[in-house]
């Protein structure tokens, strides 16, 4: 008699799930598909009027959330907020910045912005919710919101690129040591995604004839788009899947 293999679950339940740059776009959409999922979810952002507005919306889907102010590039203020919470089951990334100049041009000042968002507050925020899960001794997801620049190099975007550059390697490498301790940490990357952040690269025709060049598919990205990558990450269903990069590019990367 033949035995038939089960789906795994895409199921959250029971789950608690840090989601950062969780008050607009990106991030919103991560809070949105874990707790539509049964995750209890931690919103975390610097704007926490728009937190409360954001956890609210969601509530009143009776979706389990909670709204946390807090600047992940300030690492005082992130050591105290994760020994607050406790260890996480599901951490999603969602925060950064991008100061996009030709590379002559760009500043220490961006240069330095840049980094302590996209690489040194991503490398502690991953170090210290692992370091809770271990001793916890509970397996996790750690899912960081990259980019497709992290595999190619872009106008304008030198600064940016060298940082989800540092971001793909900085998973890898933490992939290898946590994966023992069942812990499982990857990247998304996504191509230009609208939102209110990126609609002026949208209204530039100069711009927009290039990304529509370069994307495979015949439209832009939507938040809905990278929804169902950041679920699958932080379920079951990808429980074999660790320190690797999941391109949400419309076949950017493709050539």
């Amino acid at each position: 008699m033949t035995t038939l293999p089960r789906t795994p679950a895409f199921d959250l339940t029971g789950k608690r799930a840090l989601v950062t740059g969780a008050s607009s776009g990106i991030g919103l959409g991560c809070a949105v598909a874990l707790a539509e999922a049964g995750a209890h979810v931690v919103c975390a952002a610097r704007r926490g009027d728009v937190l409360a507005e954001v956890s609210e919306a969601m509530t009143a889907e009776g979706w389990s959330c909670e709204a946390m102010a807090l600047d992940i590039a300030d690492q005082s203020a992130l050591s105290a907020a994760l020994k607050a919470q406790g260890a996480f089951d599901v951490v999603v990334n969602a925060a950064g910045m991008a100061r996009h100049a030709p590379a002559l041009e760009a500043t220490r000042e961006d240069f330095d912005a840049v980094m302590n968002v996209n690489v040194r507050a991503a490398y502690f925020l991953s170090a210290g919710t692992a370091q809770m899960m271990i001793a916890a001794g509970k397996p996790g997801s750690i899912i960081h919101i990259s980019s497709q620049m992290g595999h190619v190099g872009g106008i304008d975007r030198t600064v940016y690129c060298t940082s989800k550059h540092a971001v793909e390697g900085m998973v890898k490498a933490m992939a290898v040591e946590w994966g023992k301790a069942g812990i499982r940490i990857n990247t998304i990357c996504p191509t230009f995604v609208r939102t209110a952040l990126t609609q002026p690269t949208f209204d530039n025709p100069e711009r927009l004839a290039w990304i529509m060049e370069k994307i495979k598919l015949p439209r832009v990205a939507e938040v809905e788009d990278i929804m169902g990558a950041a679920l699958f990450l932080a379920s079951d269903a990808s429980a074999m899947v660790t320190g690797t990069a999941m391109m949400v590019d419309g076949g950017w990367t493709a050539d």
